[in-house]
């Protein structure tokens, strides 16, 4: 079914509980204009097209979530299908070509994984208006016209993140827990924010320290140093549990972990199963963000003929986020109050802030 639902934000003064603050569903100007929109007609056999975010296959976290989806829809569907691999630091004209390279070579249902692909997928849908888009964490940066042939696919993390920085309060012994994201960007800040939230909604006086690895450059999400560093910084100031969302970087996160024999928490997919025998142990939860969700959905509505369209937010009521339990280190009183904090979550009793104050 061709979906339209709002990627909207949270009002940045939001309280926790109880708030009053302004949801996605007070955001209609793209559902309006999506709206307009006539159903996508792709040519042929659905035909995929995955293009992945810097770190690429292989980095155990981001982009392997997304070929898990498209593994999945592969064996399921039997869709043929091509990958494309991204280089640190490459232009916009190098991400547009390697869409339309993908276009021209008749992939029909194209992915950009990573909000690094929105523009170029504005740029290069209207070139081709029987292919169908999609980008991972997309938004729409000419804030003026929605792209007919393209689904904007985006996530509640701060829902997931309420969940592991409260499970990181629950099981911290010192009262100080970190976070480390790859790159101080509106996106990452969505963790932090809720990290910082769940963790004070169990202790309204823990210590939450706080670490980018860049600024602005993307490399942040590739640099298992700088990851490694921040994360032993905040091991020496206290820190017993740090959470990650660095991409790449995460297995820096991890190493440090292992030589301070501390914890730390995953990001997008369960890490415990894709960590070294080093690292494992030392994983507690990993915030599970269903990028292979979103891919095979995706994928599935091309198959079906009818390829979702507009704005999509994959949230804790619809499993597109959550946490994990592999491992059995969270203890049955965290997960119960972990499951009680989600309802509250579902039902919107508790509204989960996606900037820091």
């Amino acid at each position: 079914m061709r979906r339209f639902s709002t990627y909207g934000v949270a009002i940045a003064t939001c309280g926790l509980i109880l708030s009053a603050c302004g949801t996605a569903a007070d955001k209609d100007t793209d559902d309006d204009k999506a709206a307009e929109c006539e159903p996508v007609q792709i040519e042929g056999d659905a035909k995929v097209g995955l293009a992945y975010d810097v770190g690429g296959r292989g980095d155990q976290s981001f982009n392997d979530s997304a070929y898990a989806g498209l593994e999945k829809a592969t064996t399921e569907f039997g869709v043929e299908f091509t990958e494309g691999e991204a280089a640190q630091d490459e232009s916009e004209d190098v991400r547009e070509e390697r869409l339309r390279n993908f276009a021209d070579q008749g992939y029909n249902t194209i992915v950009g994984v990573g909000f690094a692909y929105s523009a170029a997928v504005d740029t290069v849908a209207p070139e081709y208006p029987n292919v169908a888009f999609a980008v991972i964490d997309g938004f729409d940066p000419t804030e003026d016209d929605v792209n007919c042939n393209v689904a904007y696919l985006g996530f509640a993390e701060q829902e997931g993140s309420f969940l592991v920085g409260a499970a990181a309060a629950l099981q911290s012994e010192t009262g100080t827990i970190g976070f480390v994201g790859g790159v101080n960007n509106t996106l990452i800040q969505k963790f932090e924010a809720g990290y910082r939230a769940g963790a004070e909604a169990v202790n309204p006086d823990i210590t939450v320290l706080t670490k980018y690895i860049e600024e602005k450059d993307t490399k942040g999400f590739q640099d298992p140093a700088g990851g490694q560093a921040a994360a032993e910084a905040q091991y020496a100031d206290g820190a017993d549990i740090v959470f990650h969302a660095a991409g790449a970087s995460g297995t820096g996160v991890f190493d440090a972990a292992v030589a301070a024999d501390k914890w730390a928490i995953g990001v997008d997919s369960d890490q415990f199963l894709t960590a070294g025998p080093e690292q494992a142990p030392h994983i507690l939860t990993s915030m599970l963000k269903r990028v292979d969700t979103a891919t095979y959905e995706f994928i599935k509505s091309a198959v079906n003929g009818e390829p979702d369209q507009g704005f999509t937010t994959f949230t804790l009521a619809d499993e597109g986020v959550g946490y994990s339990t592999s491992g059995d280190f969270l203890t049955p009183d965290t997960i119960a109050q972990l499951e009680d904090f989600k309802a509250q979550i579902i039902a919107g009793d508790i509204k989960v802030p996606d900037t820091v104050e």
